[in-house]
């Protein structure tokens, strides 16, 4: 199978992510909780998984590295955990559904929230958008580092810069970015980095990272058994075991932490500028075919991430994605949970066939799928 479906979850995983799991199914047991060995084992894995994530993202802390069962936890962390009655949210018109529905459903309780335009190639208007939306009440900005369906990179770096500025909690989901752009945190206004551990970082499904980079932490979400301080009847306030409660996914994070390593050696500027040329082919060849409608600019890595959405003209999207199933191609095609970036580039009614990179995949791939779009068009 040619798989395009990265941006659901990153397929195939290197064989040490899948070793690694094997190996702490076999060899871990329940971590924090006992002192034999299979426990020292299971907590020594977690920290070493922590400590190379801190060093992907250029933190100096690997204390505040927080693992979830993906990024929509740690959104919901963020978002659930900070904003109360009476306060007032900023988010993009590009966002998942990961952001949007919790916010909104925040709003039974007082919560109210603007969404700020993104302009596509224009960082300024966009800056401008959000900045116009500021008002007294407003605690926190959430935006997406990238859209997951449209691939349209945010400005997060000088939207955090603002932030700063009027005092306001910036959260940033990298679930599309992680591990494929470089992202640092040292000396960076972002407050806290969400992201999915098995697209870009390669880990297991089920896992997911929340980067607190504040001094303000949110509430935790769940109580409960962390190991620590068992003889207090309250949450332990110290990172990460604030947000831990209950037993980890060790075969997970053993996972995540091979797929991390696995980026670490590759490298994050080498990954973008290869799924860049990847994703500029295959953008390049859909443009040359008479009936398919692109959404977006050319997609180079410094404003987009290797992420294309298209149509063919007369044709419903989930009938594409089923007709490049039959060449055994795999894609995703509809709303892609995030009806707010369809509404926002017109294809709100009919949805996309999307097309996602990954080192895995190369040319003759790319080539193999222009000629099978090509192949559709024409029925």
């Amino acid at each position: 199978m040619i798989y395009f479906d990265n941006g659901a979850t990153s397929y195939p995983k290197p064989k040490s992510v899948v070793n690694a799991v094997n190996y702490a199914m076999n060899n871990c047991a329940n971590p924090g909780r006992s002192g034999h060995r299979l426990s020292l084992k299971s907590s020594e894995l977690i920290f070493k998984c922590r400590e190379n994530l801190a060093m992907l993202f250029d933190l100096d802390n690997a204390e505040k590295i927080i693992f979830t069962n993906n990024c929509t936890t740690a959104l919901n962390t963020v978002i659930k955990g900070t904003l109360k009655s009476g306060d007032h949210v900023i988010i993009s018109s590009l966002e998942h559904n990961a952001v949007l529905r919790p916010v909104a459903a925040l709003e039974k309780q007082g919560v109210s929230y603007s969404v700020a335009e993104v302009v596509q190639g224009d960082d300024e208007q966009t800056i401008g958008n959000f900045r116009g939306l500021i008002n007294a009440k407003t605690k926190m900005i959430i935006c997406t580092h990238a859209s997951n369906v449209f691939g349209i990179k945010l400005p997060v770096n000088r939207i955090a810069a603002m932030c700063k500025i009027y005092g306001i909690l910036f959260c940033v989901d990298a679930a599309q970015t992680a591990g494929i752009e470089p992202i640092s945190l040292k000396n960076s206004d972002i407050d806290y980095l969400c992201t999915a551990g098995h697209k870009g970082l390669y880990g297991p499904m089920g896992t997911g990272v929340l980067v607190i980079n504040s001094e303000r932490t949110p509430d935790s979400l769940t109580q409960g058994g962390t190991g620590s301080f068992s003889a207090d009847i309250n949450q332990p306030d110290v990172l990460p075991d604030k947000y831990e409660s209950g037993t980890p996914n060790v075969s997970g994070i053993a996972g995540l932490n091979e797929g991390v390593k696995f980026v670490l050696n590759r490298g994050t500027e080498n990954i973008s500028s290869y799924e860049a040329q990847l994703a500029q082919r295959l953008y390049d060849g859909l443009s040359n075919i008479g009936r398919v409608e692109l959404y977006t600019a050319f997609p180079d890595s410094e404003s987009c991430a290797p992420v294309i959405s298209f149509n063919i003209k007369d044709m419903d999207c989930e009938q594409t994605a089923e007709r490049l199933n039959k060449f055994n191609i795999a894609v995703r095609a509809g709303l892609h949970c995030a009806p707010l970036a369809h509404k926002s580039m017109g294809t709100l009614e009919k949805g996309t066939v999307r097309a996602v990179m990954s080192v895995f995949n190369n040319r003759a791939q790319v080539n193999y799928f222009l000629n099978a779009v090509n192949k559709i068009s024409k029925v």
